[in-house]
């Protein structure tokens, strides 16, 4: 904790010596907010010109003339009508003045030349930074204070260490991180793409990644008939009434796209699969012998994200919920619960994730429901967790409205964080679509109901995946699993007839018959991280055996055809990576 303390102080005071830099090259840049983030800082600016890569570099060695000369960070406390003069000049900081109540003492900051409105803390001099421990990273837009009605500012991002073995680290770590960003490796490796003038954030799936979905949602829809659970299909659209029943049009009506008018009635796409999820399970009477039902569905949902708030895959507007729905009766509840937290571990494992932290958000201040229900609920899920021997954290009021959850991330290849399964109680639902089952002593009551996102949406869970393998998926999720490479034309009819043979024993294959060089076609293929690649001569075709190289560089000579397919379903019923 001491050491996060004190790089935040680093880099809080970094961001003030990179003020003070941008002010030298623009003495009238209005100058708004600059704290220090998470491995770094930034500052927004407003400035008479757009800045380039050029402008950084000319920044960055201001900064280091700034550290070296030894300014101290003086902290004084003035009136707000003191620090309004002294920023009578800079309308950023006067409209954060203007929010502080009258009477209240406000902090400013000064190093030389430069005075900053700052609560601190900051090191005591530019000494204690090293300038040869930071690097500015980029330049960004960003509305002032967060409201794309704002003014739009320039925003600079950098990051700042305690000495330059660690800034290098980072850097390093950066760097893997922009070799596995999934929108350079979707087009790369020809999986998907994104269209702008088509329509933003949504998602146009190629055939190889049409194919790596395809096997995802197989193997989805195989695991959940196995473990119980049911499948459903229902409309992407519904009556306004169903929304205004469920609530999303009082809660989530800005992120809902706007309603279609057919029979002069208003229609919405939806933006969930629940309510519809509802209407099936009150078609008809339910009794406790038909309880629990276990829903599930691959439904496309759309929310009307904000453009700014886009990326690739991780966040769109067009979405496949991977969505399944639990209505049990109380007394069902907690085994319910443990088989929903075990069967989430197991899908997670299959993909190769198996770092995985809960977090269990419990009752917030405004809530519904009965608060027996509530530690009913909560105590359930914190069973669930402590059985699978799962460390977690409790977010104290940190639950939705109507009721508790668990969320369920993962740590990549890497080490990120990511936010995968959901398992969320709802006492809103059944309460405001009446949901009811005639108990064993035929009296109707209301059952429980879970909401379970297992990998979230396909979108994002396939974004995540390609960046946790880099693009090199495991040979049972590749799109294609093997490559023929016939050396010369006259091994053609031999990688033709392989090729037949491994598609009718279930392996995806393609053969590269190009009069290209054979290096080139193995070029191609390290290029596709296909995961074998096998390489056929006059030598293979004349002993009917084929010679591999693998992805990671190894490489084999002489198998046959059976040990070959033996080898690869094995990989691929192990489900190991190559």
């Amino acid at each position: 904790m001491a050491n996060e303390e004190k790089l935040a102080k680093i880099r809080h005071s970094m961001a003030h010596v990179m003020a003070e830099a941008v002010l030298e090259i623009f003495p009238d840049a209005e100058i708004a907010i600059g704290p220090s983030i998470e491995n770094g800082f930034y500052y927004d600016f407003e400035l008479p010109r757009t800045l380039t890569e050029a402008d950084l570099e000319d920044i960055t060695e201001r900064m280091k003339k700034i550290i070296k000369s030894d300014r101290k960070f003086v902290r004084s406390v003035v009136s707000r009508d003191e620090a309004k003069e002294i920023f009578k000049n800079q309308k950023y900081k006067l409209e954060l003045l203007d929010a502080i109540p009258d009477g209240e003492d406000v902090s400013i900051y000064n190093q030389g030349a430069f005075t900053d409105l700052c609560r601190g803390p900051h090191v005591e001099s530019t000494k204690e930074l090293n300038a040869e421990a930071f690097k500015l990273l980029s330049i960004a837009g960003a509305y002032w204070r967060g409201d794309e009605k704002n003014q739009m500012l320039q925003r600079i991002y950098g990051t700042a260490w305690e000495n330059p073995k660690d800034l290098r680290l980072y850097l390093d770590h950066l760097a893997d991180i922009e070799k596995r960003d999934h929108r350079k490796l979707g087009k790369e490796l020809d999986l998907f793409s994104l269209h702008e003038e088509a329509g933003p954030g949504l998602v146009y799936w190629h055939p190889r990644g049409a194919r790596i979905r395809q096997i995802i949602e197989d193997f989805w829809r195989k695991e959940h008939y196995e473990n119980g659970y049911e499948m459903v299909y229902t409309p992407h659209v519904g009556k306004s009434w169903l929304w205004e029943t469920s609530g999303h049009l009082g809660f989530y009506k800005d992120s809902m796209y706007p309603p279609m008018e057919m029979d002069n009635m208003d229609y919405y796409v939806k933006p969930m699969n629940c309510p519809f999820h509802i209407m099936i399970y009150k078609n008809s009477k339910k009794s406790y012998r038909d309880l629990p039902c276990r829903w599930a569905e691959l439904g496309t949902v759309y929310r009307y994200e904000k453009a700014g708030a886009l990326h690739g895959l991780m966040r769109v507007r067009g979405f496949t919920q991977d969505d399944a729905h639990l209505i049990v009766t109380p007394e069902q509840m907690d085994d319910e619960i443990m088989e929903v937290l075990r069967f989430s571990l197991h899908m997670l494992h299959s993909f190769g994730f198996n770092e995985i932290h809960a977090y269990i958000s419990t009752k917030p201040e405004k809530s519904v429901g009965p608060k027996e229900k509530w530690d009913a609920a909560t105590e359930a899920l914190k069973k669930a967790v402590e059985k699978e021997g799962l460390s977690y954290d409790i977010d104290e009021g940190g639950g939705a409205f109507y009721g508790p959850k668990i969320d369920l991330k993962i740590k990549d290849a890497i080490g990120r964080e990511w936010q995968l399964s959901t398992v969320q109680f709802d006492f809103n639902l059944p309460e405001r679509f009446g949901l009811t089952f005639v108990d064993k002593d035929g009296v109707e009551k209301q059952p429980y109901m879970i909401h379970r996102a297992l990998l979230g949406s396909i979108e994002r869970f396939f974004g995540v995946l390609l960046e946790h393998y880099a693009g090199a998926f495991p040979p049972w999720l590749a799109p294609e699993q093997v490559m023929l490479i016939p050396v010369a034309e006259v091994a053609n009819d031999y990688a033709i007839e392989l090729e037949k043979k491994l598609k009718k024993d279930g392996i995806r294959v393609k053969s590269d018959l190009s009069n290209d060089r054979m290096n080139a076609k193995i070029r191609k293929a390290q290029q596709l991280k296909i995961p074998y690649m096998l390489i056929l001569g006059e030598k293979e075709m004349n002993a009917s055996t084929v010679s591999v190289r693998y992805r990671n560089g190894k490489q084999a000579y002489g198998l046959s055809y059976e040990d070959f397919l033996a080898e690869i379903r094995a990989k691929v019923d192990s489900k190991e990576q190559l």
